[in-house]
């Protein structure tokens, strides 16, 4: 009788998945397309949960003809099985879509379009979805704690998202913004990067586009309102394809990868282990400018630092043909060949950062012939013949000329030479004004009436860019780099720079697939590669995503909360997590890096660390500090912290510190951290100038720590210290300004420099900062030497029993 039940009750919910449309299946997930060729089911089959949302509509695929978007009236399916029709009648257009439906999932690809219309945009989806618990905007997949479904685009034309832009490229969302807050009902959710899967208040969609690029257009590129794109030959509508897939929760990174194998998408493996899932996707790596002189010195402090991957920040002498520096490197690519092969000896890789398709003026594509490849604007002609020595130069039209918002080099091109203008006249004839002749070092010339002359394409770095053509040639210069040297890491920064070419997201992605597809093969799975610019297509290329910069404000402070964010995304977009840059200063302190290292391993994220061979040895921690590096990374790579204490350490508020307690153990200590501050006061004759501060230990009866740092402007001295209103203890020290006073407990405290060097040792009394656990009090007063306008600054610590960890 229970076995009659259970199959009816199956029967029942097969039945509402609906038997009278069109049913595609595969292990885990069942989609539903009615006649008319609307989604009507997307189904767990294991739990036969429904995920598709009532009275939402989601076509398979629409079509937009004369600016109008179309959605089909009709679907056949062929008797082959392999294959459908939809029929758009306002448009009187057929579009046939190859089918397949394979184990993990069903892809689904355009043959072709008859009839009347020429549409220029073919949409998949949106497909809306009841699930909004985690929204991988980039990667294609939402999840509940359930299941999961996905959208992958299988060619590089097919774009993940909507055509929300003209030009491809994805919204800007303002992260810190409340306009991009979607409320879901129990939560709000931010927009971020990227739509190939969209919060929305029913759940989530997921979507993906393909443009046709056959015709010159002219459209808003990148602050131009007015910017020409070249026709482009890339098949058109016909071949954009997609996968569909549903699966467990747990599995979807699992299941992407099998997708990826199984439709010839990019699967680079690091060290054969598949880059998503591998432990050295998240290696950290140290940032340091070596040459061939100096290389071994940079090598002693990765490998001190426990580190794999030495990175260089700038070797290039110009961007475009990537020369490197004569003096570092005077072999050109030769010399980067050695350092490599002298640093794979000692197991360290190297690596270069780059700016992608960025130009720089001293690059041979400018100088002193320009390339025709260069990105262009837009083009006019001459109105009448100019000498080489003309400063004002009159065109028939200056609609692309007069677009300053992003016009850094105000640059032109005229036949061979380069010319720098200050503005347009404001009345006919239109005049470019102030001419500067000749610039870059390119050949005055007189040139002819009629002559195309062409505003060109610039990036605020001062840098030109690229067409599609010159973008491809760039690619595999960089790629070329790569296979002669045996480079092994690489930052795509600037990748937006390929919106030059007028396609967007489309183009940047064009850009890292041609380096990658002219990679040697025994290459593709050892280059580490990461970028700031998420992709969906990029997705399946990149190694990780790489933000956050230490150049805005403190070790601490500089951009953290925007990388906090990024550990969101990256976990939700199925991304190995990384920190960003941090900048190793001679004043970073043993706190200052462990705070980090915490960080990257509650995260199990890795980070770069921008340092040098003259940084490590001014700051008088430098050696500590690199072996402090090795200490918790090895902890992190070998997976020795606790899921709870790996939750604590998520938590910036949260401090700790690692001892090794024997050869294979470490004790990992946690610190309550109290910071105040003391200023210089003027008061009437007889009242106090002391600062009082509460604190709480929730620790055991101990010695309370502390680092006391003096004003930037004066020195302090007569140091005094109440504690509990009962205790006082008064220290005869002269402190300088910018100089530390720290004390660990025990009988001596040290005074460091700014740089952390030790400049003497301050005696203290056993017990004399002793303090029991709950409420505490402090007075603290000093004598300022002078006058200043900053604080005394004052960190309290109190440290736990600590826990043991092993490997």
């Amino acid at each position: 009788m229970k076995k009659y039940i259970f199959h009816l009750i199956v029967l029942v919910l097969l039945a509402s998945c609906s038997q009278k449309n069109l049913t595609l299946t595969n292990n885990n997930f069942q989609i539903e397309i009615n006649s008319n060729g609307q989604i009507k089911s997307l189904c767990d089959r294991q739990k036969m949960t429904e995920y598709f949302p009532e009275n939402q509509i989601s076509y398979l695929l629409s079509l937009r003809a004369d600016g109008t978007i179309v959605h089909p009236d009709k679907l056949v399916w062929n008797e082959d099985n392999t294959s459908l029709h939809l029929t758009f009648k306002s448009i009187n257009t057929v579009a046939q879509i190859k089918v397949e439906q394979k184990s993990t999932h069903t892809t689904f690809e355009l043959l072709k379009i008859e009839g009347n219309s020429n549409p220029d945009l073919a949409i998949w989806g949106p497909f809306a979805t009841t699930i909004n618990k985690t929204v991988g905007e980039c990667v294609g997949v939402v999840r509940n704690d359930d299941f999961a479904i996905g959208i992958q685009a299988l060619n590089i034309k097919t774009l993940g998202g909507y055509p929300t832009n003209e030009d491809d490229t994805e919204p800007a969302y303002d992260i810190f913004a409340s306009s991009n807050l979607v409320d879901i009902g129990d939560s709000v959710k931010v927009l971020y990067r990227g739509q190939t899967a969209k919060y929305t208040e029913f759940g989530s969609v997921l979507q993906a586009y393909c443009r046709d690029r056959s015709h010159d257009r002219i459209i808003p590129v990148w602050k131009h309102d007015n910017y020409e794109v070249p026709a482009f030959d890339d098949g058109g509508l016909t071949g954009t394809k997609i996968a569909l897939f549903g699966c467990a929760a747990s599995n979807a990174l699992e299941t992407i990868g099998k997708v990826e194998i199984e439709e010839g998408l990019p699967h680079p493996e690091i060290e054969g282990e598949w880059g998503k899932t591998a432990n050295a996707a998240m290696a950290s790596y140290l940032i340091q400018s070596f040459s061939e002189d100096n290389l071994d010195r940079a090598i002693e402090l990765t490998k001190k630092a426990g580190l794999k991957y030495l990175y260089h920040g700038g070797p290039f002498k110009n961007w475009g043909h990537f020369d490197l520096q004569e003096k570092p490197f005077p072999d050109n690519w030769e010399s980067m060949k050695r350092c490599v092969e002298r640093a794979e000896k000692r197991g360290v890789r190297l690596g270069l950062h780059t700016l992608s398709n960025f130009i720089t003026t001293n690059d041979p594509y400018v100088t002193p012939i320009p390339d025709p490849r260069l990105a262009k604007v837009g083009s006019s002609k001459l109105t009448s013949t100019i000498d080489e020595n003309a400063t004002e130069i009159v065109i028939e039209d200056p609609m692309f000329f007069n677009q300053m918002k992003n016009n850094s080099l105000h640059a032109l091109v005229i036949d061979n030479e380069i010319v720098r203008y200050a503005k347009v006249s404001e009345t006919e004839p239109w005049t470019l004004l102030d001419c500067e002749r000749g610039a870059f070092n390119t050949q005055k010339d007189s040139h002819q009436k009629g002559t195309i002359i062409s505003k060109l394409m610039d990036h605020g770095y001062k840098t030109f860019l690229t067409n599609n053509e010159l973008s491809d040639e760039m690619a595999v210069k960089i790629a070329d780099l790569f296979n002669y040297t045996g480079l092994r890491q690489i930052s795509f920064d600037g990748l937006e720079g390929n919106w030059s070419t007028g396609m967007g997201q489309y183009g940047r992605t064009r850009f890292v697939k041609k380096w990658y597809d002219s990679l040697k093969p025994e290459l593709q799975g050892k280059v580490i590669n990461d970028a700031s610019n998420p992709g969906h297509y990029f997705w399946h290329m990149f190694t990780r995503m790489n933000w956050g910069e230490p150049w805005y404000a403190g070790f601490r402070e500089s951009q953290t909360q925007y990388r906090l964010m990024n550990q969101d995304f990256y976990r939700r977009n199925l991304m190995p997590c990384m920190l960003g840059w941090f900048s190793m200063s001679e004043q970073i302190s043993l706190e200052d890096v462990e705070w980090l290292l915490a960080r990257a391993a509650g995260f199990d994220a890795g980070f770069a660390l921008t340092t040098s061979e003259q940084v490590v040895a001014a700051n008088g921690l430098g050696e500590q500090l690199l072996e402090t590096i090795a200490m918790w990374e090895q902890l992190r790579h070998a997976g020795a912290f606790s899921a709870e204490q790996k939750k604590l350490m998520e938590n910036i508020k949260n401090e700790f510190h690692l001892v090794p307690a024997s050869e294979n153990s470490w004790t990992l200590y946690q610190y309550k951290i109290d910071r105040f501050e003391h200023k210089q006061k003027t008061r009437q004759p007889g009242e106090p100038v002391f600062s009082k501060f509460e604190f709480e230990n929730t620790n055991g009866k101990q010695a309370l720590q502390f680092i006391l740092t003096a004003p930037d402007e004066t020195a302090i001295s007569n140091l005094s210290f109440d504690i509990d209103n009962f205790k006082r203890v008064g220290l005869a020290v002269n402190i300088p300004a910018k100089h530390h006073l720290k004390y660990e407990g025990g009988e001596h405290a040290v005074v460091y420099s700014p740089t952390w060097n030790k400049v003497k040792t301050v005696d203290i009394n056993a017990g004399s900062f002793e303090v029991d656990n709950g409420s505490c009090s402090l007075i603290f007063d000093c004598k300022f030497v002078g006058e200043s306008d900053s604080p005394v600054k004052l960190e309290l610590k109190t440290i736990d029993e600590g826990e043991l960890i092993t490997l």
